[in-house]
């Protein structure tokens, strides 16, 4: 379950279920327009159809190669789905637009692969770009859009030209420019394309053999793609002299015939889907060079069972860097790899008792050492390994999320982590060569409290692009020295005049933290909102909206749900809690969901609410729970486990019901095999589907009937095992829509449902 970072509750899911009370006024074509802000109050109906309240911010902030130039996708003022590329140029703050989507046009239909990698993305339903790529000289950008490959000129006298590439190209995947921009690359029909590009530009050439049903070459694979956050199957070598590529065989993989249910009739999809506890794709790693020619087969090793999790080029092109997880993911191996005869030798195996977590923080530097992050001294700190000796650049009691950047000339290493607390991750660096110290001595903080900071660094690391967001402001976005010092807002989004929150902001309800217990004694950190006037002795609702699986972690002084403040104008208090088994809190923290899905995530959440049924102001006969993805499993358990008139109601939407319908990867993660005894044992424990008869609370259940993550079976194994119980319950069905339900209209009438459910059964219940 990825999370937005990681999903499951991916930062989109979490900020898209509520309810409405204005009326909207019809347009001509039958659509909804959003209705005049009344009185500074929220409704549903601007929230999902009116643009972003959070304000017009960049995303996919990019340098360009010699730092001139920022570039990032932006939102259409007149069409929130439609990104297209700006630039800025972070000397005068002049702004203008490089790629209008609208004015370009053409290309076609989007592939079914090309689909399903943006919900791999989660960024199904997005029109315009979703991605682009500079070329090493600085003189273009390489635009995938509407199913073709655009090369967009940049500066001098062709300013602005497009170039089409070949029509060959067209429904390309994973269009990679190779490390000095000689060539082009990517994968059409299950098989890799090069493309000669500058003044040699020429046309594709198939470098791989034919890809066929089950067999593709240079993409990643479903696992990879949904779980790994590995998107791509390709890398090219630092001189453009050799491509290393991936081989997927999905023969082994069950297939699902996933039925996409539209409003215009059905289509049936039989997906490869690798169901927790059989087999796998088969993954082998080839290099070659960009003709196709003197390819050699990568030693992986003797056990084909394993996950090809990451793939670097050491620095001078002379070592191919693999990172080989095996299939209960306790060892990431790093692999050094000859490329030119695939012979490989053991660099180290960094090694956990339950379970390892992926990162992309591996980096080669120039002398041959190597940049690491590792969970080894119970928290995520950075280490240089130097002729097999670790070095702890730093330390302590908290977490480094992710390494920003890398200065070796200035012998600085810029990282995000939560040293103060882990409401607020801020930008650090250290020195390379001495690190931070047992008590983070040499440790600089560079941005400031009161913010959640996360940072983009060019090459160089003279200077960087922060942006940052809190509960009362939106995300910011400043360009700031080396030293974090802000020299120009790139976008300041002060919620004042035009912003689009401007009107709402005088009505801006404060979020508040604290923590509550755990049973074993452990801090659980949670957020609440309260009703903007509370009369004394009176007692109000509550709406607990919840993850609580792995991966993702929902408490955090950041910019939040817009649905969370329309709730409490409604007159609701909402409380979140992040229980033990999320992130950013150590790995014994994190660890204790280890085979117990459905355990101690849901002891921690009634926790949360038997403190609030405590609280002069909390009608304990009045809490409803919501969640989505893991959140929507997590309502089945707490359903399930609370004794009757503990929750008054209860909201799932996109469940998984029974871990043996979800896939490998992060399944087995958390749960390892679903066999033996005990694998069985922890299985039947943890699904949704033994106990839901035991729901007796209202509860809707919400599900998009051509889901690919979560796939619709999951909500017919839970229909039919309540209709067998005789248990009443509530559904909505979604058409057509996938794990993220939403798009013009139908994000609308979800949260009118769901509103409309919590209301009847909840907030105005007698």
């Amino acid at each position: 379950m990825a999370t937005a970072s990681s999903d499951h509750e991916d930062a989109r899911d979490a900020t898209r279920k509520g309810r409405p009370k204005a009326q909207s006024a019809k347009r001509k074509d039958g659509a909804t327009s959003p209705a005049p802000v009344q009185d500074g109050r929220l409704t549903l109906e601007r929230i999902e159809e009116g643009g972003s309240l959070a304000g017009s911010t960049p995303t996919m902030l990019m340098f360009s190669p010699d730092g001139t130039q920022l570039t990032y996708l932006k939102p259409r003022a007149d069409e929130r789905e439609r990104s297209d590329l700006w630039s800025i140029d972070p000397a005068t703050g002049q702004e203008r637009m490089l790629i209008d989507t609208k004015a370009i046009g053409g290309g076609g239909e989007l592939s079914e692969a090309e689909k399903m990698q943006r919900e791999r993305l989660r960024l199904g339903g997005s029109k315009g770009l979703i991605s682009y790529q500079w070329t090493p000289d600085g003189r273009a950008i390489l635009a995938p859009l509407n199913g073709e490959l655009l090369l967009v000129a940049v500066g001098g006298n062709e300013d602005g030209k497009v170039t089409r590439l070949p029509a060959s190209a067209n429904g390309a995947l994973n269009p990679t420019v190779s490390r000095r921009g000689t060539a082009l690359s990517f994968v059409k029909d299950g098989a890799l394309f090069v493309a000669p590009l500058g003044s040699a530009a020429g046309a594709p050439r198939q470098i791989t053999d034919k890809g066929t049903e089950t067999v593709s070459w240079g993409v990643a694979e479903f696992v990879a793609q949904e779980e790994m956050h590995r998107m791509t199957g390709h890398w090219w070598s630092p001189d453009d002299s050799l491509i290393a590529v991936a081989r997927v065989d999905d023969s082994p993989v069950g297939i699902v015939s996933r039925a996409a249910i539209g409003a215009d009739g059905t289509k049936v999809f039989n997906q490869r889907y690798p169901k927790a506890g059989t087999p796998n794709a088969l993954v082998d790693l080839y290099v070659m060079r960009p003709d196709g020619s003197g390819k050699v087969k990568v030693d992986l090793g003797p056990n084909r069972d394993i996950y090809l999790a990451r793939v670097n080029w050491s620095r001078d092109g002379k070592t191919l860097y693999v990172q080989r997880q095996d299939r209960l993911q306790k060892h990431i191996d790093l692999l050094a790899a000859d490329p030119l005869t695939g012979k490989t030798r053991l660099v180290f195996s960094d090694t956990q008792k339950n379970f390892t977590n992926l990162s992309d923080d591996f980096q080669s530097l120039a002398d041959g050492s190597l940049l690491w992050t590792s969970e080894k001294s119970g928290f995520r700190h950075i280490y240089h390994i130097k002729n097999g000796k670790w070095r702890a650049l730093t330390s302590g009691k908290w977490e480094v999320n992710k390494i920003a950047a890398l200065d070796e000339a200035g012998d600085r290493i810029y990282f995000i982590g939560n040293r103060e607390t882990p409401l607020e991750p801020q930008l650090y660096w250290t020195s390379l060569s001495k690190g931070a110290g047992a008590k983070g001595a040499g440790m600089t903080r560079v941005t400031e409290p009161g913010f959640s900071n996360s940072a983009t660094l060019p090459k160089a690391a003279n200077s960087m692009i922060v942006t940052r967001s809190s509960t009362s402001q939106p995300p910011q976005v400043y360009l700031a020295d080396r030293d974090g010092k802000l020299v120009k807002w790139i976008a300041e989004n002060k919620v004042a005049g035009d912003h689009p929150y401007a009107p709402y902001m005088a009505r801006h309800l404060p979020t508040e933290f604290g923590t509550i217990k755990a049973k074993d004694g452990t801090p659980l950190y949670y957020s609440m909102i309260k009703p903007a006037i509370m009369q004394a002795g009176q007692r109000y609702p509550v709406y607990i909206h919840h993850y609580g699986g792995p991966g993702s972690r929902q408490v955090g002084n950041k910019w939040g749900s817009a649905l969370h403040q329309y709730y409490a104008q409604q007159g609701w208090v909402v409380f979140t809690l992040d229980n033990r088994g999320s992130p950013d809190r150590g790995k014994a923290f994190e660890d204790q969901i280890y085979r117990k899905m459905g355990g101690v995530e849901v002891e921690d959440q009634m926790a949360g609410a038997a403190w609030l049924k405590k609280q002069p102001f909390v009608d304990p006969d009045r809490m409803a729970i919501y969640g989505w993805s893991y959140g929507g499993y997590m309502t089945l358990k707490l359903l399930e486990a609370a004794p009757k008139g503990f929750y008054a109601a209860g909201v799932s939407g996109a469940p998984v019901t029974q871990w043996e319908l979800y896939d490998t990867h992060y399944t087995e993660r958390y749960m390892g095999l679903p066999t033996g005894k005990d694998g069985k044992a922890a299985y039947d424990k943890a699904s949704a589907l033994p106990d839901a008869g035991k729901i007796n609370t209202p509860m809707l259940l919400i599900h998009g009937m051509a889901d690919d993550n979560v796939v619709f079976d999951n909500a017919t194994a839970l229909m039919a095992k309540l209709q067998r119980a005789s248990v009443p319950f509530e559904t909505m069905l979604y058409p057509g829509q996938t794990h993220r339900v939403g798009g013009p209209g139908v994000g609308l009438h979800m949260q009118r449902t769901i509103e409309a459910f919590l209301n009847r059964t909840v907030k105005d219940r007698k």
